[in-house]
């Protein structure tokens, strides 16, 4: 993976047909990026219309890449970014809180025909379902993308110690909520 960005960065700079570029990253990210946003959103079209969206932010902004951060860490930004944005919207339009709309997407989960996990899985998504946003985001990345608590906190700004002490109280909600239901 990290030889394949390192590819990526230098046709980027050295002026590569952005399409070709865009093909290349879409290749290599396209499946974690899909996870990303799929632990976000547990459906499976609302997850492909969201990424359909990061890559054509991607398109639009991969000029202005600066190589400040790696490539990945820009890519879980954006797709982050625009699976909250989906969130929120999705909030608004039922009138419910994001923490309700959380909920109620892991209550839909078992209708969802791409959805394969058994009950234990199910009572794990609905344990992570009332956890607060930030919580929920660090969970995720951490326990089923096995991301590094430097690449979370390069995603999501935030400090390193934050992100574990998140993580931490994250764990003990679900420890408690799995004893209890």
């Amino acid at each position: 993976m990290k030889h394949q960005e390192e590819q990526i960065l230098i046709d980027i700079k050295s002026g590569k047909d952005i399409n070709l570029v865009l093909r290349e990253i879409i290749t290599t990210y396209k499946e974690r990026l899909y996870w990303h946003i799929r632990n976000m959103l547990k459906n499976h079209d609302d997850t492909d219309d969201v990424l359909q969206n990061v890559f054509i932010k991607v398109y639009q902004n991969i000029s202005k890449f600066k190589s400040e951060s790696k490539l990945y860490s820009w890519l879980y930004r954006i797709a982050t970014n625009e699976a909250i944005t989906f969130l929120n919207k999705q909030a608004n339009k039922k009138g419910i809180t994001n923490q309700e709309l959380s909920s109620l997407l892991v209550q839909n989960l078992k209708a969802d025909v791409y959805y394969d996990g058994d009950e234990m899985q199910y009572k794990l998504q609905c344990a992570i379902a009332t956890l607060p946003e930030k919580q929920q985001l660090v969970f995720n990345m951490k326990y089923f993308e096995d991301l590094k608590y430097k690449e979370i906190s390069d995603i999501l700004g935030t400090s390193e110690g934050a992100l574990k002490a998140s993580y931490h109280l994250a764990t003990k909600k679900i420890e408690e909520f799995i004893k209890s239901n």
